[in-house]
């Protein structure tokens, strides 16, 4: 059913603010949209893609192509288009990251790059360290570069290196760094900057696959804009530029945290004028209240002195203190203190375990293993979203396809009656095998498939107490219902073994630790997702999110050592981490650590931050 736009209307909110009507509407024009925290730059897209494919302004078979940094960035989009759209319409919304549509492009054209850099099909995803670099710096006596800037001459250096490379010595060496790669003992190594360049340079070598992108994606979205580095906007050309495909970037420079990682210093600028774009700024934030507006302003003002004045749309919901900084004499005082106030927020009912996050600069191990002992005495479990099990952090693998896949049919299991599970799966099924929405007679096969296997899974189940063993023999069931090539056609970035394994064994990894003392079965999937857990990760890692308490630990001078007011990049993580909050921010540090950061305090206690000391935070509220 199409809806002529001017009767479109938002799908699963009340209204939009005048200025992002404005940016949706426009459809002619590419645009580029300015929103701080809080705006919802999410919610813009989804409602954008909802109004493109529902009036069909995007019609059959066009697709709209959303390119997001992050996986569970990208699965968010789609999972709110999902919810807003048929299902015939929400397949054709494509989210994905960079990575990922870099790596599906090569995989699907992969013939197509020029025999001379074509990478064999059996080729290996390679994440190097800055000492790779150097060792291979060293062995080839090039003592002028140094890791970072190498990795960057990769990432930046347009292939053929032979007709883009004037210096001879630079030349040699990239040169012998792709030989290298292509010639490793246990295969080819490929890293995604490789993976990037090599579909910038088949887009320009063969006119055709270029033609069928554009013809493909006539609208594209760019979430985070300002974090696109030189690489991935020079692909962005070479696929787009002076086509008819109409883009839409969304970001906020106060947020641009991937400086190091190659980030443009103007991306907004470049892409107006390259893609002759309309500028919008957004101005509400419909996440946090008032109060923390206002610490957060002082920290925007501190990195853009012009930015534009902010309008809080969120409520505040507690009471009490919702901002200050907490000052302990000793990092077991730090965490004592940490804990027992949680445990009393929580059980006082102002906030649930998972709606508190404890964020880090960096060594997410280390802080657990201080934190957790604490917060288990007090009868908390403290999830580490940045550990790795196996080989795939906790944090990625939540959002990856297998596991969205998994996990509802596993509840289906667990326990019989489970709407959301049993939506979410049929929905799955669909995707799976590309069944369109109006086909009754399918749907009702795909139905009973899965109320037939869940049945067989709930014997299992029931019969069966929490075991590792069990658990294994649980996600080999699921596995061969849900079939490893339907799951590979469907989703390309499990096409490579090493890609599925890398999944798989970290699914079948936490799966088996959150079977230990578990009472049963629907308890092993509340602590696969976390339910009720506090979570610690770190600032980077925060990006996207949002809960309702947010906490900083070791905010001090010795662990945040780069935050200074003259950092960009440093400040804007930590103007990123602070908004992540929706009704209360906290920051903690101890002297036995290292001391407070004078400036910043400088700026948060007018704002409203109070200084309390660690003794006194559980009576701070009474």
């Amino acid at each position: 059913m199409t809806v002529l736009p001017e009767d479109w209307r938002p799908q699963g909110i009340d209204d939009l603010e005048p200025r992002a009507w404005e940016a949706l509407r426009e459809t002619e024009w590419s645009v580029c949209v300015t929103a701080g925290a809080g705006a919802g730059k999410t919610e813009f897209l989804a409602q954008k893609a909802a109004y493109l494919l529902q009036t069909g302004l995007c019609p059959e078979p066009k697709h709209i192509l959303a390119i997001s940094f992050k996986r569970d960035a990208a699965q968010n989009l789609a999972e709110r288009v999902r919810q807003r759209c048929l299902a015939n319409q929400a397949r054709r919304f494509q989210s994905m990251t960079f990575d990922a549509f870099t790596k599906q492009m090569l995989d699907h054209f992969r013939s197509a790059i020029p025999d001379n850099y074509r990478p064999p099909a059996d080729y290996n995803i390679a994440f190097p360290s800055s000492e790779d670099f150097n060792v291979f710096l060293r062995r080839h006596g090039f003592t002028y570069f140094n890791a970072r800037s190498f990795e960057k001459e990769i990432a930046r250096t347009a292939l053929p290196i032979e007709e883009t490379v004037v210096d001879v010595h630079k030349h040699e060496l990239l040169r012998a760094y792709w030989d290298e790669q292509y010639k490793m003992p246990n295969g080819a190594l490929v890293t995604f900057s490789m993976i990037n360049r090599l579909v910038e340079y088949m887009l320009r070598a063969n006119p055709r696959v270029k033609q069928a992108l554009r013809l493909t994606y006539p609208f594209v979205f760019l979430d985070e804009f300002q974090d696109t580095t030189y690489a991935q906007y020079s692909l962005v050309n070479a696929a787009f530029r002076d086509s008819n495909s109409v883009f839409t970037a969304v970001g906020d420079d106060k947020q641009k945290i991937m400086g190091w990682a190659g980030a443009m210093d103007n991306a907004f600028e470049e892409f107006t004028d390259n893609f002759k774009a309309v500028r919008h700024v957004l101005v509400r934030n419909w996440r946090s209240h008032q109060a923390l507006v206002a610490i957060q302003d002082v920290i925007a003002q501190q990195i853009d002195p012009y930015v534009e004045q902010v309008e809080a749309r969120g409520k505040l919901e507690v009471n009490g203190e919702i901002a200050a900084i907490w000052m302990f004499d000793s990092r077991k005082q730090e965490a004592e203190q940490i804990a027992r106030w949680i445990r009393r927020e929580i059980d006082e009912g102002r906030v649930a375990p998972h709606d508190v996050a404890i964020l880090v600069r960096m060594r997410a191990n280390n802080v657990e293993n201080e934190l957790a002992p604490f917060l288990s005495n007090n009868g908390l479990t403290l999830r580490n979203l940045a550990r790795n099990v196996g080989k795939i952090a906790i944090q990625d693998l939540l959002v990856e396809p297998l596991t969205e896949i998994f996990l509802p049919l596993l509840r289906l299991g667990a326990n019989a009656r489970d709407p959301k599970a049993w939506n979410m799966m049929q929905e799955r099924m669909r995707a799976l095998t590309c069944v369109q929405s109006e086909d009754d007679a399918v749907q009702e096969r795909l139905q009973r498939e899965v109320e037939e296997f869940s049945r067989k899974l709930r014997r299992t189940m029931r019969k069966k107490l929490p075991d590792p063993a069990i658990a294994n023999q649980l996600f080999a069931q699921v596995l061969d219902f849900v079939g490893v090539e339907r799951l590979r056609q469907a989703y390309p970035e499990y096409r490579r073994d090493a890609d599925f394994q890398r999944v798989q064994d970290g699914f079948q990894i936490l799966l088996q630790e959150c079977v230990k003392n578990a009472a049963d079965w629907s308890c092993v999937l509340d602590r696969f997702e976390g339910k009720e857990q506090v979570s610690l990760m770190t600032i980077h890692k925060s990006k996207g999110l949002e809960f309702h308490t947010v906490i900083f630990s070791g905010l001090d001078n010795r662990t945040w050592w780069s935050l200074s007011q003259d950092k960009d990049e440093e400040l804007n993580s930590f103007f990123v981490a602070l908004t992540r909050a929706k009704q209360r921010v906290f920051f903690s540090y101890c002297s036995e650590r290292g001391d407070a950061i004078g400036w910043l305090e400088k700026l948060l206690v007018p704002a409203g931050v109070k200084r309390i000391g660690g003794a006194d935070i559980l009576t701070s509220n009474e």
